[in-house]
């Protein structure tokens, strides 16, 4: 992958993250804190943006979204591949779910 293509995939991410989020900021802002893991602030803002502002922001060359998951135990269950592999899809999805939540709780 060239550079240009590479700055070219990160402004589409962009600009898909900020409409997705707007547009779940716009429905349900609880939800969206949630979902997001991002601040009222940040949601306040994002939530007030125009279309040409949006695609303002989404033309820089830095990704605006980042992973939340960042602990070995979290990504263990996302991806079913934990020493102690549980068969039920379900449940260990529903385990980082429970996991991920508590974080953001204590972040806020």
């Amino acid at each position: 992958m060239t550079t240009d293509q590479m700055q070219t995939e990160i402004r589409e991410a962009n600009m898909t993250y900020l409409m997705l989020a707007q547009n779940l900021i716009r429905q349900d802002k609880a939800e969206a804190l949630f979902r997001l893991g991002m601040s009222e602030e940040s949601a306040n803002l994002i939530g007030a943006l125009s279309p040409a502002q949006i695609l303002k922001i989404a033309s820089g060359n830095m990704l605006l979204c980042r992973f939340r998951v960042d602990d070995d135990v979290v990504w263990s269950l996302l991806t079913n591949h934990s020493a102690n592999k549980v068969d039920n899809d379900a449940t260990t999805k529903l385990h980082a779910s429970i996991l991920m939540a508590g974080r953001y709780a204590e972040a806020m």
